[in-house]
Protein backbone atom coordinates (compact mmCIF):
# COMPACT_ATOMS: atom_id res chain seq x y z
CA UNK A 1 0.00 0.00 0.00
CA UNK A 2 2.99 2.30 0.38
CA UNK A 3 4.07 1.89 -3.22
CA UNK A 4 3.09 4.73 -5.59
CA UNK A 5 -0.35 4.18 -7.08
CA UNK A 6 -1.58 1.48 -4.70
CA UNK A 7 -4.02 4.09 -3.43
CA UNK A 8 -6.06 5.96 -6.05
CA UNK A 9 -8.13 9.07 -5.36
CA UNK A 10 -10.80 9.76 -7.98
CA UNK A 11 -12.61 13.05 -8.58
CA UNK A 12 -15.71 13.07 -10.79
CA UNK A 13 -16.86 16.67 -10.80
CA UNK A 14 -16.28 19.70 -8.57
CA UNK A 15 -18.03 22.61 -10.27
CA UNK A 16 -15.25 22.99 -12.79
CA UNK A 17 -12.41 23.69 -10.37
CA UNK A 18 -9.31 21.67 -9.57
CA UNK A 19 -10.62 19.13 -7.03
CA UNK A 20 -9.75 20.17 -3.48
CA UNK A 21 -11.74 17.15 -2.28
CA UNK A 22 -8.93 15.04 -3.75
CA UNK A 23 -6.03 17.37 -2.98
CA UNK A 24 -6.73 17.38 0.75
CA UNK A 25 -7.04 13.59 1.21
CA UNK A 26 -3.88 13.23 -0.88
CA UNK A 27 -2.04 15.52 1.53
CA UNK A 28 -3.25 13.59 4.60
CA UNK A 29 -2.18 10.29 3.02
CA UNK A 30 1.21 11.65 1.98
CA UNK A 31 1.79 12.90 5.52
CA UNK A 32 1.10 9.36 6.72
CA UNK A 33 3.72 7.94 4.36
CA UNK A 34 1.57 6.87 1.40
CA UNK A 35 1.96 7.85 -2.25
CA UNK A 36 -1.55 8.10 -3.72
CA UNK A 37 -2.25 8.53 -7.40
CA UNK A 38 -5.05 10.83 -8.49
CA UNK A 39 -7.51 10.84 -11.38
CA UNK A 40 -9.99 13.61 -12.27
CA UNK A 41 -12.61 12.17 -14.58
CA UNK A 42 -14.03 15.61 -15.31
CA UNK A 43 -10.96 16.45 -17.40
CA UNK A 44 -9.07 13.15 -17.77
CA UNK A 45 -9.96 9.87 -19.49
CA UNK A 46 -10.73 6.75 -17.48
CA UNK A 47 -7.29 5.23 -16.84
CA UNK A 48 -7.50 1.43 -16.67
CA UNK A 49 -3.82 1.13 -15.76
CA UNK A 50 -4.25 3.31 -12.66
CA UNK A 51 -7.36 1.34 -11.70
CA UNK A 52 -5.80 -2.10 -11.94
CA UNK A 53 -2.69 -1.01 -10.01
CA UNK A 54 -4.73 0.18 -7.01
CA UNK A 55 -5.57 -1.79 -3.89
CA UNK A 56 -7.67 1.04 -2.45
CA UNK A 57 -9.79 3.42 -4.54
CA UNK A 58 -11.53 6.43 -2.98
CA UNK A 59 -14.13 8.27 -5.08
CA UNK A 60 -15.08 11.83 -4.18
CA UNK A 61 -18.82 12.58 -4.44
CA UNK A 62 -19.48 15.99 -2.86
CA UNK A 63 -22.54 16.74 -4.99
CA UNK A 64 -25.33 15.04 -6.90
CA UNK A 65 -23.71 15.25 -10.34
CA UNK A 66 -20.49 13.82 -8.92
CA UNK A 67 -22.42 10.98 -7.28
CA UNK A 68 -24.08 9.88 -10.49
CA UNK A 69 -20.76 9.97 -12.32
CA UNK A 70 -19.05 8.31 -9.37
CA UNK A 71 -21.41 5.34 -9.38
CA UNK A 72 -20.67 4.72 -13.05
CA UNK A 73 -16.97 4.96 -12.28
CA UNK A 74 -17.29 2.57 -9.32
CA UNK A 75 -19.04 -0.03 -11.47
CA UNK A 76 -16.29 0.13 -14.07
CA UNK A 77 -13.62 -0.03 -11.37
CA UNK A 78 -15.29 -3.10 -9.84
CA UNK A 79 -15.21 -4.85 -13.21
CA UNK A 80 -11.56 -4.06 -13.84
CA UNK A 81 -10.34 -4.62 -10.28
CA UNK A 82 -12.85 -6.74 -8.32
CA UNK A 83 -10.69 -7.10 -5.20
CA UNK A 84 -9.93 -3.40 -4.71
CA UNK A 85 -11.54 -1.73 -1.72
CA UNK A 86 -13.77 1.05 -3.06
CA UNK A 87 -14.64 3.93 -0.76
CA UNK A 88 -17.10 6.69 -1.65
CA UNK A 89 -16.69 9.88 0.35
CA UNK A 90 -18.39 13.26 0.58
CA UNK A 91 -21.80 14.75 1.28
CA UNK A 92 -23.76 12.77 -1.27
CA UNK A 93 -22.02 9.53 -0.34
CA UNK A 94 -23.36 9.93 3.20
CA UNK A 95 -26.89 10.79 2.05
CA UNK A 96 -27.00 7.75 -0.22
CA UNK A 97 -24.90 5.33 1.84
CA UNK A 98 -27.61 2.67 2.16
CA UNK A 99 -28.10 2.35 -1.59
CA UNK A 100 -24.40 2.52 -2.38
CA UNK A 101 -23.54 -0.21 0.11
CA UNK A 102 -26.55 -2.41 -0.59
CA UNK A 103 -25.76 -2.52 -4.30
CA UNK A 104 -22.15 -3.56 -3.54
CA UNK A 105 -21.14 -0.53 -5.59
CA UNK A 106 -18.76 0.50 -2.83
CA UNK A 107 -17.30 -1.10 0.28
CA UNK A 108 -17.26 1.91 2.57
CA UNK A 109 -18.64 5.42 2.89
CA UNK A 110 -17.08 8.39 4.68
CA UNK A 111 -18.31 11.94 5.16
CA UNK A 112 -17.75 15.06 7.19
CA UNK A 113 -14.25 15.87 8.42
CA UNK A 114 -13.16 12.55 7.03
CA UNK A 115 -9.48 12.71 6.11
CA UNK A 116 -8.02 11.20 9.30
CA UNK A 117 -10.66 8.47 9.13
CA UNK A 118 -9.71 7.82 5.50
CA UNK A 119 -6.08 7.31 6.53
CA UNK A 120 -7.19 4.87 9.22
CA UNK A 121 -9.32 2.97 6.72
CA UNK A 122 -6.33 2.68 4.39
CA UNK A 123 -4.27 1.32 7.29
CA UNK A 124 -6.98 -1.24 7.99
CA UNK A 125 -7.00 -2.39 4.37
CA UNK A 126 -3.21 -2.40 4.40
CA UNK A 127 -3.19 -4.67 7.42
CA UNK A 128 -5.41 -7.11 5.57
CA UNK A 129 -8.37 -6.94 7.94
CA UNK A 130 -10.63 -5.34 5.35
CA UNK A 131 -8.93 -6.37 2.15
CA UNK A 132 -8.91 -10.16 2.09
CA UNK A 133 -11.56 -11.09 -0.45
CA UNK A 134 -13.91 -8.79 -2.32
CA UNK A 135 -16.67 -11.37 -2.45
CA UNK A 136 -16.68 -12.02 1.29
CA UNK A 137 -16.49 -8.34 2.06
CA UNK A 138 -19.49 -7.53 -0.07
CA UNK A 139 -21.50 -10.28 1.58
CA UNK A 140 -21.11 -8.75 5.02
CA UNK A 141 -23.83 -6.68 6.65
CA UNK A 142 -23.57 -2.91 6.96
CA UNK A 143 -21.91 -1.98 10.25
CA UNK A 144 -23.14 0.69 12.59
CA UNK A 145 -20.93 3.65 13.39
CA UNK A 146 -19.98 1.98 16.69
CA UNK A 147 -18.55 -1.11 15.00
CA UNK A 148 -14.89 -1.97 15.24
CA UNK A 149 -12.88 -0.10 12.61
CA UNK A 150 -10.80 -3.24 12.06
CA UNK A 151 -13.78 -5.44 11.14
CA UNK A 152 -13.62 -6.81 7.55
CA UNK A 153 -16.99 -5.44 6.50
CA UNK A 154 -18.52 -2.53 4.66
CA UNK A 155 -18.89 0.59 6.78
CA UNK A 156 -20.55 3.97 6.76
CA UNK A 157 -19.15 6.71 8.97
CA UNK A 158 -19.72 10.42 9.32
CA UNK A 159 -16.98 12.10 11.33
CA UNK A 160 -17.16 15.58 12.82
CA UNK A 161 -14.09 16.82 14.62
CA UNK A 162 -11.27 19.30 14.26
CA UNK A 163 -8.50 18.25 11.90
CA UNK A 164 -4.83 19.21 11.71
CA UNK A 165 -4.86 20.37 8.10
CA UNK A 166 -1.79 19.97 5.90
CA UNK A 167 -1.45 22.08 2.77
CA UNK A 168 -3.49 20.38 0.01
CA UNK A 169 -1.39 18.29 -2.36
CA UNK A 170 -1.96 19.44 -5.93
CA UNK A 171 1.24 18.34 -7.67
CA UNK A 172 -0.35 15.32 -9.40
CA UNK A 173 -3.58 17.04 -10.46
CA UNK A 174 -4.21 18.34 -13.99
CA UNK A 175 -3.07 21.91 -14.66
CA UNK A 176 -5.33 24.83 -13.74
CA UNK A 177 -5.77 25.71 -17.41
CA UNK A 178 -7.99 22.62 -17.76
CA UNK A 179 -10.53 24.05 -15.32
CA UNK A 180 -12.91 26.98 -15.10
CA UNK A 181 -11.56 30.48 -15.70
CA UNK A 182 -12.73 33.82 -14.42
CA UNK A 183 -14.16 36.01 -17.18
CA UNK A 184 -13.90 39.76 -16.68
CA UNK A 185 -13.08 42.88 -18.66
CA UNK A 186 -13.05 40.90 -21.89
CA UNK A 187 -10.39 38.39 -20.79
CA UNK A 188 -10.16 35.03 -19.06
CA UNK A 189 -7.75 34.22 -16.24
CA UNK A 190 -6.85 31.06 -14.37
CA UNK A 191 -8.62 30.49 -11.07
CA UNK A 192 -7.36 29.08 -7.78
CA UNK A 193 -9.82 27.30 -5.53
CA UNK A 194 -9.54 27.25 -1.74
CA UNK A 195 -11.70 26.76 1.32
CA UNK A 196 -11.25 28.73 4.54
CA UNK A 197 -13.93 26.70 6.33
CA UNK A 198 -15.94 23.51 5.93
CA UNK A 199 -19.49 22.69 6.94
CA UNK A 200 -22.11 25.31 7.81
CA UNK A 201 -23.83 26.54 10.94
CA UNK A 202 -27.20 26.90 9.20
CA UNK A 203 -29.94 24.33 8.61
CA UNK A 204 -31.49 25.22 5.25
CA UNK A 205 -33.85 22.34 4.52
CA UNK A 206 -32.93 21.78 0.88
CA UNK A 207 -29.16 21.84 1.40
CA UNK A 208 -27.14 18.58 1.59
CA UNK A 209 -24.82 19.97 4.29
CA UNK A 210 -27.13 20.07 7.36
CA UNK A 211 -27.93 16.32 7.34
CA UNK A 212 -24.19 15.64 7.50
CA UNK A 213 -22.79 18.53 9.58
CA UNK A 214 -25.82 19.26 11.75
CA UNK A 215 -25.11 22.97 12.00
CA UNK A 216 -21.37 22.72 12.67
CA UNK A 217 -18.52 24.27 10.72
CA UNK A 218 -14.75 24.09 11.02
CA UNK A 219 -12.21 26.75 10.08
CA UNK A 220 -8.95 26.10 8.26
CA UNK A 221 -5.94 28.02 9.64
CA UNK A 222 -5.17 31.20 7.73
CA UNK A 223 -1.60 30.09 7.02
CA UNK A 224 -2.83 26.81 5.50
CA UNK A 225 -5.34 28.59 3.26
CA UNK A 226 -2.72 31.08 2.14
CA UNK A 227 -0.16 28.34 1.43
CA UNK A 228 -2.70 26.56 -0.76
CA UNK A 229 -3.54 29.77 -2.62
CA UNK A 230 0.15 30.56 -2.99
CA UNK A 231 0.93 27.30 -4.78
CA UNK A 232 -1.94 27.91 -7.20
CA UNK A 233 -0.88 31.48 -7.91
CA UNK A 234 2.60 30.15 -8.62
CA UNK A 235 0.90 27.84 -11.12
CA UNK A 236 -0.62 30.86 -12.90
CA UNK A 237 -3.86 31.71 -11.07
CA UNK A 238 -4.85 35.39 -10.98
CA UNK A 239 -8.13 34.96 -9.10
CA UNK A 240 -9.29 32.87 -6.13
CA UNK A 241 -12.66 31.25 -5.56
CA UNK A 242 -13.30 30.70 -1.86
CA UNK A 243 -15.64 27.75 -2.08
CA UNK A 244 -16.70 27.59 1.57
CA UNK A 245 -20.41 26.78 1.87
CA UNK A 246 -20.55 30.22 3.51
CA UNK A 247 -17.39 32.36 3.68
CA UNK A 248 -19.05 34.58 6.30
CA UNK A 249 -19.97 31.81 8.74
CA UNK A 250 -16.95 33.09 10.63
CA UNK A 251 -16.63 36.73 9.55
CA UNK A 252 -13.47 37.52 11.54
CA UNK A 253 -11.74 34.48 10.07
CA UNK A 254 -12.91 35.42 6.56
CA UNK A 255 -11.54 38.94 6.95
CA UNK A 256 -8.23 37.58 8.23
CA UNK A 257 -7.94 35.33 5.18
CA UNK A 258 -8.85 38.13 2.75
CA UNK A 259 -6.41 40.53 4.40
CA UNK A 260 -3.58 38.00 4.30
CA UNK A 261 -4.27 37.27 0.65
CA UNK A 262 -4.27 40.94 -0.29
CA UNK A 263 -1.14 41.70 1.72
CA UNK A 264 0.86 39.07 -0.17
CA UNK A 265 -0.88 39.27 -3.55
CA UNK A 266 -2.42 42.74 -3.94
CA UNK A 267 -3.30 42.19 -7.62
CA UNK A 268 -5.16 38.93 -7.05
CA UNK A 269 -8.96 39.12 -6.91
CA UNK A 270 -11.41 36.71 -5.34
CA UNK A 271 -15.03 35.65 -5.11
CA UNK A 272 -16.88 33.96 -2.28
CA UNK A 273 -20.24 32.50 -1.27
CA UNK A 274 -22.40 33.92 1.54
CA UNK A 275 -26.01 33.80 2.68
CA UNK A 276 -28.25 36.79 2.04
CA UNK A 277 -28.66 37.38 5.78
CA UNK A 278 -24.89 37.23 6.30
CA UNK A 279 -24.38 39.89 3.66
CA UNK A 280 -26.77 42.10 5.56
CA UNK A 281 -25.32 41.31 8.98
CA UNK A 282 -21.78 41.98 7.73
CA UNK A 283 -22.60 44.94 5.48
CA UNK A 284 -20.07 47.07 7.35
CA UNK A 285 -17.27 44.83 6.03
CA UNK A 286 -18.36 44.55 2.41
CA UNK A 287 -16.52 47.66 1.24
CA UNK A 288 -13.33 46.38 2.86
CA UNK A 289 -13.77 42.98 1.17
CA UNK A 290 -14.14 44.80 -2.15
CA UNK A 291 -10.99 46.81 -1.43
CA UNK A 292 -9.13 43.60 -0.64
CA UNK A 293 -9.98 42.21 -4.07
CA UNK A 294 -13.50 40.80 -3.71
CA UNK A 295 -15.21 41.21 -7.08
CA UNK A 296 -18.34 39.11 -6.75
CA UNK A 297 -20.28 37.05 -4.26
CA UNK A 298 -22.53 34.07 -4.92
CA UNK A 299 -25.60 33.93 -2.70
CA UNK A 300 -28.39 31.36 -2.62
CA UNK A 301 -31.38 33.68 -2.92
CA UNK A 302 -33.47 30.67 -4.06
CA UNK A 303 -36.87 32.40 -4.42
CA UNK A 304 -38.70 35.72 -4.22
CA UNK A 305 -41.69 34.04 -2.58
CA UNK A 306 -41.58 34.43 1.20
CA UNK A 307 -43.66 31.27 1.58
CA UNK A 308 -41.16 29.21 -0.41
CA UNK A 309 -38.28 30.77 1.53
CA UNK A 310 -39.98 29.75 4.78
CA UNK A 311 -40.41 26.16 3.55
CA UNK A 312 -36.70 26.07 2.68
CA UNK A 313 -35.76 27.66 6.04
CA UNK A 314 -33.52 30.17 4.27
CA UNK A 315 -33.62 32.78 7.00
CA UNK A 316 -34.25 35.69 4.63
CA UNK A 317 -37.14 37.32 2.80
CA UNK A 318 -37.73 38.93 -0.57
CA UNK A 319 -37.13 42.32 1.04
CA UNK A 320 -33.77 41.05 2.29
CA UNK A 321 -32.76 40.05 -1.25
CA UNK A 322 -33.56 43.54 -2.48
CA UNK A 323 -31.55 45.04 0.38
CA UNK A 324 -28.61 42.68 -0.28
CA UNK A 325 -28.55 43.89 -3.87
CA UNK A 326 -28.41 47.45 -2.62
CA UNK A 327 -25.60 46.94 -0.11
CA UNK A 328 -23.41 44.85 -2.39
CA UNK A 329 -23.78 47.39 -5.20
CA UNK A 330 -22.89 50.18 -2.80
CA UNK A 331 -19.79 48.24 -1.72
CA UNK A 332 -18.69 47.58 -5.30
CA UNK A 333 -19.18 43.80 -5.22
CA UNK A 334 -21.34 42.15 -7.87
CA UNK A 335 -24.02 39.88 -6.42
CA UNK A 336 -24.56 36.66 -8.38
CA UNK A 337 -27.72 35.13 -6.86
CA UNK A 338 -28.55 31.47 -7.38
CA UNK A 339 -32.10 30.15 -7.43
CA UNK A 340 -34.28 27.09 -7.06
CA UNK A 341 -36.57 28.02 -9.91
CA UNK A 342 -39.03 25.13 -9.62
CA UNK A 343 -40.46 23.93 -6.32
CA UNK A 344 -43.82 22.33 -5.45
CA UNK A 345 -44.98 25.81 -4.43
CA UNK A 346 -43.86 27.69 -7.55
CA UNK A 347 -46.71 28.97 -9.72
CA UNK A 348 -46.67 30.12 -13.32
CA UNK A 349 -47.35 33.60 -11.98
CA UNK A 350 -44.54 33.58 -9.45
CA UNK A 351 -42.10 32.17 -12.01
CA UNK A 352 -42.95 34.92 -14.49
CA UNK A 353 -42.77 37.56 -11.75
CA UNK A 354 -39.29 36.30 -10.85
CA UNK A 355 -38.14 36.70 -14.47
CA UNK A 356 -39.60 40.22 -14.52
CA UNK A 357 -37.64 40.98 -11.33
CA UNK A 358 -34.38 39.82 -12.92
CA UNK A 359 -35.00 42.08 -15.90
CA UNK A 360 -36.02 45.09 -13.80
CA UNK A 361 -33.02 44.74 -11.47
CA UNK A 362 -30.53 44.33 -14.32
CA UNK A 363 -29.61 40.83 -13.18
CA UNK A 364 -29.78 38.96 -16.48
CA UNK A 365 -25.99 38.95 -16.80
CA UNK A 366 -25.62 38.09 -13.10
CA UNK A 367 -27.60 34.84 -13.31
CA UNK A 368 -26.23 31.89 -15.25
CA UNK A 369 -29.02 30.65 -17.55
CA UNK A 370 -28.87 27.15 -16.07
CA UNK A 371 -30.51 28.69 -13.00
CA UNK A 372 -33.77 29.21 -14.92
CA UNK A 373 -34.36 25.46 -14.97
CA UNK A 374 -33.12 24.35 -11.55
CA UNK A 375 -35.65 22.00 -9.95
CA UNK A 376 -35.71 21.31 -6.21
CA UNK A 377 -33.64 18.21 -5.44
CA UNK A 378 -34.75 16.00 -2.55
CA UNK A 379 -32.08 13.39 -1.81
CA UNK A 380 -32.37 10.71 0.87
CA UNK A 381 -31.80 12.22 4.29
CA UNK A 382 -32.94 15.68 3.19
CA UNK A 383 -34.53 17.80 5.89
CA UNK A 384 -37.34 18.44 3.39
CA UNK A 385 -38.57 14.91 4.01
CA UNK A 386 -39.74 16.00 7.48
CA UNK A 387 -41.58 19.07 6.16
CA UNK A 388 -45.39 18.56 6.20
CA UNK A 389 -45.81 20.95 3.26
CA UNK A 390 -43.62 18.64 1.16
CA UNK A 391 -45.51 15.42 1.91
CA UNK A 392 -48.41 15.84 -0.58
CA UNK A 393 -45.98 16.20 -3.47
CA UNK A 394 -43.48 13.45 -2.67
CA UNK A 395 -43.05 10.18 -4.51
CA UNK A 396 -40.54 7.39 -4.04
CA UNK A 397 -36.86 7.32 -4.78
CA UNK A 398 -36.02 7.49 -8.46
CA UNK A 399 -34.19 4.22 -9.32
CA UNK A 400 -30.55 5.07 -9.85
CA UNK A 401 -31.34 8.77 -9.54
CA UNK A 402 -30.46 9.23 -5.85
CA UNK A 403 -33.34 11.57 -5.17
CA UNK A 404 -37.05 11.49 -4.40
CA UNK A 405 -39.53 12.11 -7.16
CA UNK A 406 -41.95 14.97 -6.57
CA UNK A 407 -44.86 16.22 -8.66
CA UNK A 408 -46.20 19.73 -8.95
CA UNK A 409 -49.97 20.13 -8.44
CA UNK A 410 -50.14 22.13 -11.69
CA UNK A 411 -48.96 19.94 -14.61
CA UNK A 412 -48.21 23.08 -16.60
CA UNK A 413 -45.41 23.95 -14.19
CA UNK A 414 -43.78 20.54 -14.56
CA UNK A 415 -44.01 20.82 -18.35
CA UNK A 416 -42.49 24.29 -18.23
CA UNK A 417 -39.63 23.02 -16.05
CA UNK A 418 -38.81 20.37 -18.67
CA UNK A 419 -39.02 22.87 -21.53
CA UNK A 420 -36.82 25.41 -19.77
CA UNK A 421 -34.22 22.80 -18.80
CA UNK A 422 -33.99 21.64 -22.41
CA UNK A 423 -33.83 25.20 -23.74
CA UNK A 424 -31.04 26.36 -21.45
CA UNK A 425 -29.03 23.19 -22.08
CA UNK A 426 -29.27 23.73 -25.83
CA UNK A 427 -28.38 27.41 -25.41
CA UNK A 428 -25.30 26.47 -23.40
CA UNK A 429 -24.18 24.12 -26.18
CA UNK A 430 -24.44 27.03 -28.63
CA UNK A 431 -22.72 29.41 -26.21
CA UNK A 432 -25.72 31.67 -26.68
CA UNK A 433 -25.78 35.18 -25.31
CA UNK A 434 -27.41 35.31 -21.86
CA UNK A 435 -29.89 37.94 -23.01
CA UNK A 436 -31.17 35.78 -25.85
CA UNK A 437 -31.56 32.79 -23.54
CA UNK A 438 -33.44 34.92 -21.03
CA UNK A 439 -35.86 36.10 -23.71
CA UNK A 440 -36.35 32.51 -24.83
CA UNK A 441 -37.20 31.36 -21.30
CA UNK A 442 -39.51 34.31 -20.77
CA UNK A 443 -41.33 33.35 -23.93
CA UNK A 444 -41.76 29.75 -22.76
CA UNK A 445 -43.17 30.95 -19.44
CA UNK A 446 -45.60 33.29 -21.16
CA UNK A 447 -46.77 30.52 -23.50
CA UNK A 448 -47.31 28.16 -20.55
CA UNK A 449 -49.57 30.79 -18.97
CA UNK A 450 -51.39 31.47 -22.23
CA UNK A 451 -50.00 34.99 -22.43
CA UNK A 452 -48.01 37.06 -24.88
CA UNK A 453 -44.27 37.22 -24.24
CA UNK A 454 -43.01 40.56 -22.92
CA UNK A 455 -40.63 42.66 -25.02
CA UNK A 456 -37.02 41.57 -25.32
CA UNK A 457 -34.58 42.80 -22.68
CA UNK A 458 -32.57 43.99 -25.71
CA UNK A 459 -29.10 43.65 -24.19
CA UNK A 460 -26.37 44.96 -26.51
CA UNK A 461 -23.87 42.37 -27.76
CA UNK A 462 -20.80 44.35 -26.79
CA UNK A 463 -22.05 45.36 -23.34
CA UNK A 464 -19.75 45.24 -20.33
CA UNK A 465 -20.59 42.24 -18.15
CA UNK A 466 -20.01 41.50 -14.49
CA UNK A 467 -17.21 39.07 -13.62
CA UNK A 468 -18.13 35.40 -13.55
CA UNK A 469 -16.68 31.92 -13.62
CA UNK A 470 -16.93 30.04 -16.91
CA UNK A 471 -18.42 26.95 -15.18
CA UNK A 472 -22.11 27.65 -14.52
CA UNK A 473 -23.29 24.49 -12.73
CA UNK A 474 -24.23 24.62 -9.08
CA UNK A 475 -25.39 21.12 -8.07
Amino acid sequence: MREPGRILLVACYELGHQPLAVAWPAAFLERAGYAPAVLDLSVEPFDAEKITRATFVAISVPMHTALRLGVIAAQRIRQLNPIAHICAYGLYAALNASELLADACVDSVLAGELEDELVELVRTVEAGAAGEAGEARRANAVLSERASPAAPAVTSRTVLGKLNFPVPSRHALPALKQYAHVERDGRRDLVAYAEASRGCKHLCRHCPIPPVYGGRFFVVPVETVLADVRQQIQAGAAHVTFGDPDFLNGPRHALAVARALHAEFPRVTFDFTAKIDHLLAQRAHLAELAGLGGVFVVSAAESLDDGVLAHLAKGHTRADIVEALRVTRAAGIALRPTWVAFTPWTTLGSYREWLDFLAAEGLVDHVDPVQYGIRLLVPPGSLLLDLPAMTPHLGGLVPGGFHHRWTHPDPRVDRLAEEVAAAVAAAAERDEDAGLTFDRVRGLAAAAAGSVAPPSVALAKGRPRPPRLTEPWFC
